[in-house]
């Protein structure tokens, strides 16, 4: 393995707390965490066996651009506190440049899902139903149709090895109240809008993307997770897009297509990731930080 890759962290100095499908999660003190991004890849919500090179480095990076970038619309995780002054010395390596201290906050037990073509899941469901969500939707669309309008479609968020599964706006509401559910969609709406602007002059364009919530000690909205990456985003080039059929991507898009191709039926154990599918990943990850910031990773 390459000593830039890295699939588990071993942190001693600090308690885990969590072990995510691509994040761990160590516990800082009561105020503060450290997120650690790991080059572990999932899809359909099963880690697969092989590490995507860089990843880890991308994601936080690409993250990280994008909470800065959108700081104006929403208050966001990030606390300034540098994640190498927080681990002893010889563990400084697997957190720098991957790595982020964030503040403590209630996450909300869903996902804030916006969509502004049709494609993924959410083309499946309008080819059975006409609409995504129990939003309706016109008729004869084609795949990766442009919508006329951003919908926020939000998904529910299961225990690990669970799939997350689309919900209604009403089941949303049920689930942590209507006040709160509509501030999510308003704030996911203009996130949704500002990055796909911004996206859209360098090349690129959003898709689809996933926000997570999360609520601090007086009950005030904070995004928190990591937004507009590669793996909670579909990134498209925008000089080879074409409605009525599949897109090209800069995201996982690309492993999940070669799983489907083969018949796996999304259950563990993950099939082995031939080599020129993880290399061809790694290289779509760092090709979008890359037109997306305009600089290379640090690493």
């Amino acid at each position: 393995m390459d000593e830039k890759e890295l699939i588990e962290t071993s942190i001693k100095s600090l308690p885990l707390l969590h072990k995510g499908k691509v994040r761990d999660i160590y516990k800082i003190d009561e105020k503060y965490l450290l997120i650690v991004t790991t080059d572990r890849l999932s899809a359909f919500d099963v880690v697969m066996n092989e590490p995507i090179p860089l990843k880890g480095f991308v994601l936080t990076q690409m993250a990280d651009f994008w909470f800065h970038k959108l700081s104006f619309v929403i208050k966001n995780h990030l606390s300034g506190i540098t994640p190498e002054s927080v681990v002893a010395n010889n563990e400084v390596a697997q957190v720098k440049d991957r790595a982020t201290v964030v503040h403590k906050l209630k996450a909300l037990p869903v996902e804030a899902i916006v969509r502004g073509y049709l494609s993924g899941s959410g083309w499946k469901d309008y080819q059975k139903t006409q609409s995504i969500c129990g939003i309706k939707l016109p008729q004869d669309l084609r795949e990766s149709a442009k919508l006329s309008e951003p919908i926020f479609t939000p998904s529910s968020k299961e225990a690990f090895g669970q799939h997350d599964e689309n919900i209604s706006f009403e089941e949303c509401e049920t689930r942590i109240g209507k006040e709160i559910t509509s501030r999510i969609k308003e704030i996911s709406i203009k996130l949704y809008q500002e990055a796909s602007g911004f996206a859209v002059t360098k090349g690129i364009i959003i898709a689809d993307t996933k926000f997570e919530f999360g609520l601090d000690e007086v009950n005030n909205l904070v995004l928190i997770d990591e937004i507009l990456t590669p793996d909670s985003s579909r990134f498209w080039p925008l000089d080879q897009y074409r409605e009525g059929v599949p897109q090209p991507s800069f995201d996982k898009q690309f492993i999940r297509d070669w799983l489907e191709s083969i018949g796996w039926n999304k259950t563990p154990p993950p099939p082995s990731l031939p080599e020129d599918v993880i290399i061809k990943t790694s290289q779509k990850y760092l090709e979008a930080f890359k037109k997306l910031t305009g600089h290379d990773i640090k690493k």
